[in-house]
């Protein structure tokens, strides 16, 4: 059911946000302090590539902090923004709903990417 799941999610949505995020990973990896962004962006897409079958699991310390504040003044913001918009576009219908709320989840990753873990069931 997950492979059905992800490949109906790449068709309606999940290759747009994954290419936003690659494009923000690409953007990061333009100096070399903003390479571990960048790398962590790519991991990244790949959830918003295909996101069923997998949990997000929040933690971290305090440079995960330092790093989410400037994460979301710079990138954070306009992606997060991007997922709500599909994933209010998504539930409007009902099968739409299971797309939508993996969309509200990458929303809240796209706030706080840092010290979180992807984790595959």
């Amino acid at each position: 059911m997950g492979i059905l799941g992800n490949v109906l999610w790449f068709i309606f949505g999940g290759a747009i946000g994954g290419l936003s995020w690659c494009l923000t990973g690409c953007l990061w990896c333009i100096t070399v302090i903003g390479i571990p962004v960048g790398l962590q962006c790519f991991k990244l897409a790949s959830l918003s590539f295909f996101p069923f079958g997998k949990e997000v699991r929040y933690g971290g310390g305090a440079g995960s902090f330092l790093l989410n504040v400037i994460w979301l003044l710079v990138s954070g913001l306009p992606l997060a923004l991007e997922h709500v918009a599909m994933g209010l576009l998504l539930c409007v219908t009902i099968l739409g709903i299971p797309f939508g709320l993996q969309q509200f989840k990458l929303a809240k990753l796209a706030l706080l990417p840092f010290g979180a873990e992807v984790v595959i069931l």
